[in-house]
């Protein structure tokens, strides 16, 4: 039996074959059958059920893993000043963050760049502070005493919480806010582990996460040696608190594509990752590309280079993720990526299309990320369902979720609500994930395994008491009481 819920009101519906596998103790998601029912029931579902509904199903669905999570994006602004204003807990660091503008170096000079000085909220540690002027200091008050106005605008600061705000608010302000914090292992590990917590909770199983510990610094302003950042991660990882999620994790190394020295640095971090291949998966260049120094085919030869001395590595690269149409992602696919970051403009390119279908790579979707930073004007000009649809391999990905506010739920309920998936479609992208995952063979299958237990569990769930049984989602987060006010309205 199962429950379909309309303004709250469940009504029973019969589904005795359902029963009749679940008796059976087959495993119900590989089978055609059970397939078949549940798309039957979930387009039923669909119909009738209030926004209410559907996202209570989607938060509770079992999820397979996220493939696409900058961690330093990923962190809810309650989480960054949670932990950076508490010293006990950080490692001893104290922060402060700019409040004020008092052109201490006068107008127009280092307004801008890498080190902006006009940048409210921009937040250092406090051996920097000490080392500034005492012009400059007056432009900054402790983190930890900021008034409730002034930490609303901090939290507001570090995420697109505004209609007008876009890309380049995003790749050119956030980061630079949180400046320092990035650079404590201690305070990555912490929202490491909160997006562990939360990700469980809403049913995911694996996340494949961007860590980088080469530029983490000391609460006295000196390098802290890799290893020694990297144990902090580790470390965390093997606590209690992370075992108890259940959630299994593995590392990418990330790659700032357009900096001057972007080869040198893949090199040192192919070292690293080789040596650490037990937690570290796979590498990932990131970063803007419409910064054309970043493009795809400048690391050709350092890739040839390092796979003389290195065994493979796996890539995972940004690319598609541009307004013009171009091949980055066919030059991508030629570096040796086996999956490709947001891969939008792969649709203008016929021949890297029929390259990916039914083929070995995966694009990672991220729908949130691409409406909100403007490389697709609305859901319904996003190439997600045309890939989906013509056998694309694709996942759906949180990106930046911190600074978007938002969840993994989020994105599935876009994708239902936007493109009206089928239950085959939505299982099946959790399958995909953990298929195009970098875990090693006999984890993905036991991965895989997993999974289909768990979605059994939630069908057998359903069958007996219906999605009234189903766990109320905590409060809404920012972006989907945007796109979808019911939500945050309703119940």
């Amino acid at each position: 039996m199962f429950s379909v819920c309309y303004r709250w009101r469940c009504h029973r519906l019969v589904a005795p074959f359902l029963a009749n596998l679940l008796a059976t103790g087959l495993m119900l998601s590989s089978s055609a059958a059970f397939s078949a029912d549940m798309d039957k029931w979930f387009r039923q579902f669909k119909h009738n059920a209030s926004d209410q509904a559907l996202y209570q199903l989607l938060w509770s669905l079992p999820k397979g893993g996220d493939l696409h999570h900058h961690l330093s994006g990923a962190g809810f602004s309650e989480w960054w000043y949670d932990i950076a204003t508490q010293p006990a807990r950080n490692g001893g660091y104290v922060y402060y963050t700019k409040t004020r503008l008092l052109q201490c170096h006068g107008y127009g000079t280092n307004e801008y760049g890498p080190n902006p000085q006009n940048l409210l909220f921009r937040t250092i540690q406090a051996s920097t502070y000490q080392n500034l002027s005492e012009c400059e200091q007056q432009e900054y008050e402790l983190l930890s005493e900021l008034d409730e106005h002034k930490k609303q605008a901090f939290f507001n600061s570090i995420r697109l919480d505004k209609a007008h705000e876009g890309r380049n608010e995003f790749f050119e302000t956030h980061w630079q806010r949180l400046n320092e914090l990035t650079s404590n292992p201690h305070i990555g590990a912490y929202i490491l582990l909160k997006n562990m917590q939360a990700f469980a909770a809403e049913g995911l199983q694996y996340l494949e996460t961007q860590v980088n510990v080469d530029r983490s610094i000391t609460p006295a302003g000196e390098r802290m040696p890799p290893e020694a950042a990297l144990k902090i991660y580790t470390d965390t990882l093997a606590s209690d608190a992370a075992r108890q999620t259940g959630v299994v994790v593995r590392f990418q190394y990330a790659l700032l594509r357009f900096l001057p020295h972007a080869e040198q640095h893949l090199r040192w971090m192919y070292d690293f990752v080789d040596k650490h291949r037990d937690i570290y998966v796979g590498i990932n260049m990131v970063g803007r590309e419409d910064n054309d120094k970043g493009y795809p085919l400048r690391f050709l030869p350092v890739l040839r280079e390092l796979r003389r001395s290195y065994p493979a590595i796996n890539l995972a690269i940004h690319a598609g993720e541009v307004d013009e149409p171009n091949q980055h992602v066919k030059d991508t696919l030629l570096l040796g990526a086996q999956r490709i970051g947001h891969g939008l403009n792969a649709i203008t390119d016929a021949d890297t299309l029929l390259l990916m279908r039914h083929g070995p790579y995966l694009i990672e979707i991220n729908l949130i990320s691409n409406r909100l930073l403007g490389y697709t004007p609305d859901y319904a000009t996003h190439p997600f369902p045309e890939y989906l649809r013509t056998n694309i391999p694709v996942a759906l990905t949180t990106d930046d979720r911190g600074m978007w506010d938002s969840r993994l739920t989020d994105e599935y309920f876009v994708a239902v609500k936007e493109f009206n998936l089928s239950w085959q479609e939505l299982t099946g992208l959790a399958r995909q994930s953990l298929q195009h995952s970098f875990l090693n063979a006999t984890d993905k299958q036991a991965a895989l395994a997993t999974y289909e237990q768990r979605l059994g569990k939630f069908a057998d769930t359903l069958s007996r008491s219906g999605t009234g049984s189903l766990p109320q989602p905590p409060a809404k987060r920012l972006f989907i009481c945007q796109y979808q006010p019911t939500l945050c309205h309703q119940g």
